[in-house]
């Protein structure tokens, strides 16, 4: 049965011709790194300390040797470039600054991975496909094939698009952390119930929503450690994707999410 006249499912199945190919840290002086930049060094052992989840200041005072001002002060500081976050406690944690890291240093394997799947998508679906990753309150298109002719939705490689409509954009907002989720959503063009449809369902539909008469269907690529470190679309002209173009190209979205995802894991991307 064609995947595409599937009703969205999660076992739909996705072929293409080409094959895609915490241990305890001691934070005493002994095993401390001296890099000649003191401050660098301090940031380091902080960072060291967060790697075990959630601490305190006293503890990370007390796990670092560092004096109760100055880990406060570092602390402070690496929160403010996304390195470390608060949890709903208040405790310090790893930010997500690192996942951000993460996802563009893996970039590489999922483009490498991403040309054939794209075209199989265009070749199944008729419309334009693209792969996009969040860069701090946007998301820029990594990857993209479109139509060669007719009326098609032209989205270049490396253009930036906000963060506040469209599924790709709902699709990178769905599974972020309480505070950024609820950050991401003050100016979103759509809201926390979808949000939490399109986790349960797996893919997200939006019609209108970023330009008036294009419509795109989404769904997530994760990471060997789950996360969604990228989103991968397809979009055209409302008239021709229909008003809920979700039902009738979400299976086949989503089973290229699920290959590429499945292509990082082997690749070893975190």
């Amino acid at each position: 049965m064609d995947p595409i006249s599937q009703e969205p499912s999660q076992n739909a199945e996705f072929t293409i011709s080409q094959t895609v190919s915490n241990s305890d840290h001691s934070h005493n002086e002994e095993n401390t790194i001296h890099s000649g930049v003191g401050v660098l060094d301090k940031a380091a052992k902080i960072l060291d300390a967060l790697e075990n989840g959630p601490t305190t200041l006293a503890s990370l005072v007390a796990e670092t040797g560092l004096a109760r001002p100055t880990a406060h002060r570092l602390a402070v500081a690496l929160e403010r470039h996304r390195f470390i976050a608060r949890d709903q406690h208040g405790r310090f944690v790893l930010g997500s600054r690192f996942a951000e890291l993460a996802a563009a240093a893996g970039e590489d394997r999922l483009l490498t991975a991403s040309g054939p799947v794209l075209n199989t998508l265009l070749e199944r679906t008729g419309e334009s496909a693209q792969i996009y990753r969040r860069q701090g309150d946007q998301r820029i298109c990594i990857a993209a094939v479109e139509r060669s002719s007719g009326l098609r939705d032209s989205i270049p490689v490396g253009a930036v698009l906000s963060m506040e409509a469209g599924s790709a954009a709902q699709i990178l907002l769905a599974w972020e952390e309480s505070d950024r989720l609820h950050q991401g959503l003050r100016r979103a063009k759509f809201s926390a119930t979808q949000l939490a449809t399109i986790r349960k369902r797996g893919w997200a539909q939006s019609m209108g929503e970023r330009e008036p008469g294009v419509s795109s269907v989404s769904a997530p690529i994760r990471n060997a450690s789950g996360q969604v470190i990228a989103a991968i679309s397809i979009s055209g002209p409302q008239e021709r994707m229909g008003t809920q173009p979700g039902r009738l190209y979400a299976p086949i979205v989503m089973a290229a999410g699920k290959y590429l995802s499945e292509a990082l894991v082997k690749a070893g991307t975190h």
